[in-house]
């Protein structure tokens, strides 16, 4: 163990015992709904030796545990999910992906499209607002070549695309009549998997379409080029798009020591600094974000914390919770404020109530109710709420 991983285990583990929570407050949700979820995870093979099975599924919170609704064994790891206006969900396997893939909630395989010859998809899938296309962010093997792929959401086939200007293009956002896209920037090879290649030539970027023409603005860039910007959410009252990020660095401890964050205002994309004393542990890198009333949280997931920022007092003491990875907001299940962490080991929901902050080291209060998952079961990065 490093001496930067030795840090900060000391650190979270002190958070969790003294029962020192963050000012942004995490409450328990005693009348919250209950949750429903699509969900990509992984679970055990049939003996200790087996590759472990790769599934997207509908699961329902029961008191304090989830239970399976709908279950699809799918061929590889899938990454992202999305919702159809039908009804209809969507999932797309990890990069480099061959399949995508249209199912019920109920679980029945509705369409499903394998990438064509000399390309793969990346991981994130989206509706149109009118639920006619799907925007898929795609890959071409020869020179890496990034773009969004405008699908037909009945039949899943290619029907147009639109250059990003960049590689390794992963997350979408629609925000009105513009899409904003991440190019991760991280050199890769088809025939290596999702080995790193020349990691010197990283050209991360953030780019953003006219839905209604396809015309593209930016790239806009950070200044440090190992910064690779994957995941994004939007703060509405700030107008302020929410950049998740991943540390490329050679360095094992500058890349611990990276930022988490970066936001973007329109006109400018900048790094939002960690507390010097913190720096280390987020690990460098934030495996999701969600958008909060006040800023932004993300999951720390190598580092096992979630991490909160907002506008008005900055960086929050970064919560404990290992292998924390999925957030989903509960504004859809019509509780306003609410964020739930899925991680390997649990699943928590909690609400953030900023006008009632949470009484420190109150029956921990800000965990919310733990929510059991089946053991094996380790969730994806991503989840929505249904």
């Amino acid at each position: 163990m490093t001496s930067v991983d030795a840090t900060r285990r000391r650190w979270l583990q002190t958070l969790a015992l003294t029962g020192v929570f963050p000012a942004w407050g995490l409450a328990r949700a005693a009348t919250e709904p209950p949750w429903t979820l699509a969900l990509a995870w992984s679970e055990p093979g049939a003996s200790a030796t087996a590759e472990r099975i790769a599934c997207v599924g509908v699961w329902r919170q029961v008191d304090d545990r989830f239970e399976v609704l709908a279950r699809r064994v799918v061929p590889t790891r899938p990454h992202g999910v999305a919702s159809l206006p039908t009804g209809d969900l969507l999932a797309v396997a990890r990069r480099p992906g061959l399949w995508l893939q249209r199912w019920s909630r109920a679980g029945e395989l509705t369409g499903e499209a394998w990438a064509e010859p000399g390309r793969h998809f990346n991981g994130h899938v989206l509706p149109s607002p009118d639920g006619r296309l799907i925007y898929s962010t795609e890959q071409t093997h020869d020179d890496g070549a990034g773009c969004v792929a405008l699908r037909d959401a009945r039949s899943l086939a290619l029907l147009d695309e639109w250059p990003t200007g960049g590689t390794d293009t992963h997350q979408m956002l629609r925000v009105g009549d513009r899409l904003f896209v991440a190019n991760g920037g991280v050199p890769t090879r088809p025939e290596t998997g999702r080995a790193k290649q020349n990691l010197s030539a990283m050209d991360s970027s953030l780019v953003a379409f006219d839905l209604r023409t396809g015309q593209r603005r930016g790239p806009w860039r950070l200044p440090d080029a190992r910064l690779s910007l994957r995941h994004l959410a939007w703060h509405a009252p700030s107008a302020t798009l929410g950049i998740a990020l991943q540390a490329e660095h050679d360095d094992p401890a500058q890349r611990a020591r990276a930022p988490l964050l970066a936001l973007f205002d329109g006109d400018r994309l900048q790094v939002v600094e960690p507390p010097a004393e913190q720096a280390a542990l987020g690990g460098g890198y934030a495996g999701d974000i969600a958008a909060t009333g006040q800023g932004f949280v993300l999951s720390a997931s190598r580092a096992g914390a979630l991490w909160g920022w907002s506008r008005q007092e900055g960086w929050t003491t970064p919560i404990p919770l290992a292998e924390a990875c999925a957030l989903v907001t509960a504004g859809a299940a019509g509780a306003e404020g609410a964020v739930s962490a899925v991680s390997a080991v649990s699943a928590v929901s909690a609400v953030e109530r900023v006008n009632s902050p949470c009484a420190l080291g109150s029956d921990r209060a800000w965990l919310g109710r733990p929510i059991a998952l089946p053991p094996g079961c380790k969730p994806d990065n991503h989840a929505i709420v249904i």
